[in-house]
């Protein structure tokens, strides 16, 4: 949390009375986690004398160029999984993510100076990690994930909107990073060889997941395509996964890199932006609990062909984020918040230095991911 100036504060009350939320507005701080849209947390006196508190948050339109079609699939999504938990729980409890309507009757509204905002209730007891500290919470967000996937599973992708054309279409972040590494527009590529020849090494990769894709050996599902240990919030009393967050990436995709993506953020204990890559690891004990509570939720839909690529996922998505944190770098940190100099380089670099850990152990990894689903039949 962050303390936010005066002008700040008003900007934030102005806009969270524009919601159909209960109270009188008290207090208001950033919330300065995550790389992309600006969140405030708003508290507020409820008539009968209580606190309840809700996220404000909005949308980077520099990355989100249509944010109304983020808006329409978080709507669907969010819609479409309360129901269904609804139909089993009969009641809600605060313990999914839900959006409250503008007074006008639509889930968002505009700011005071542009801008599409979006109401969340903030889910209390819950803390999210950008580390896995131990293999329950690694077990509980790929559960999370898995259920997740699993919530939407009957829900047709041609109903959502691809608002990020090609998000994780490898070859072609590859190909960007070749084009920007040509003009070399800020003069940053001599300095990164080392990462950038890394990178061209392993070209071939890149479309494996697309050419399976193509052949109709894995599906378009519904995905995530976001799926960061801190896209889930954790009981913070249980360990216990509870609801998974930011969603505006949700769209049509392949589940391989929504487990890719966990396989990055949660087998390493290194933070993202890390500058001593001795600390970068990919920890076996936590790959295991990541398939183990992926297959427990997801293992009922997902086919063999995906299981055999589990582990594969892990590398590719590992690597093409790598890409992207190297392109932004080379054109001038235009596109992730950077908070010192150097600090697109430095995700980059434990990025490739994960895929290198990944290769190490890549062949034990397919196989374990191989005898959990044979243990599941």
């Amino acid at each position: 949390m962050k303390a936010v100036s005066a002008e700040v504060l008003s900007a934030i009350s102005h806009i969270g009375n524009q919601f159909a939320i209960q109270g009188e507005f008290q207090e208001g701080h950033e919330i300065q986690s995550g790389h992309i849209n600006t969140t405030y947390m708003a508290t507020y006196q409820t008539p009968d004398g209580g606190r309840q508190r809700y996220i404000l948050q909005r949308i980077n339109q520099n990355v989100f160029k249509n944010p109304l079609a983020v808006m329409r699939n978080v709507e669907c999504v969010t819609r479409h999984i309360n129901w269904k938990v609804l139909r089993v729980k009969k009641d809600l409890g605060g313990q999914t993510l839900n959006l409250y309507p503008g007074r006008g009757g639509r889930f968002w509204v505009e700011g005071p100076n542009g801008g599409i905002w979006r109401c969340y209730n903030y889910i209390e007891g819950c803390q999210t990690y950008d580390v896995v500290e131990n293999t329950r919470q690694a077990y509980q967000a790929a559960r999370a994930f898995g259920s997740f996937q699993d919530l939407v599973s009957d829900l047709s992708p041609d109903q959502l909107e691809e608002t990020i054309p090609d998000f994780h279409n490898t070859p072609r972040r590859f190909r960007r990073l070749m084009e920007v590494a040509a003009t070399d527009p800020c003069g940053r590529l001599a300095s990164v060889k080392a990462e950038f020849d890394f990178i061209k090494e392993r070209e071939e990769i890149t479309g494996r997941l697309l050419q399976l894709h193509e052949e109709g050996k894995i599906p378009t599902r519904v995905t995530h395509n976001d799926t960061k240990i801190n896209n889930v919030m954790i009981d913070a009393e249980t360990d216990e996964a509870v609801c998974v967050i930011d969603l505006d990436t949700v769209m049509p995709g392949l589940s391989l890199y929504d487990f890719g993506d966990l396989v990055r953020s949660a087998t390493s204990p290194a933070e993202e932006d890390e500058t001593d890559l001795s600390k970068v690891q990919m920890r076996m004990p936590m790959y295991e609990a990541l398939v183990e509570g992926y297959l427990d939720s997801a293992g009922d839909f997902i086919n063999e062909v995906e299981v055999d690529h589990l582990a594969f996922s892990g590398k590719l998505i590992t690597l093409e984020i790598g890409i992207r944190f190297l392109t932004d770098y080379l054109e001038g940190d235009v596109y992730f918040k950077t908070h010192r100099e150097l600090h697109n380089l430095d995700r980059c670099r434990t990025q490739l230095e994960l895929v290198k850990r990944i290769e190490e152990q890549e062949e034990t990894m397919v196989k374990f991911a191989r005898k959990v689903r044979r243990g599941r039949k």
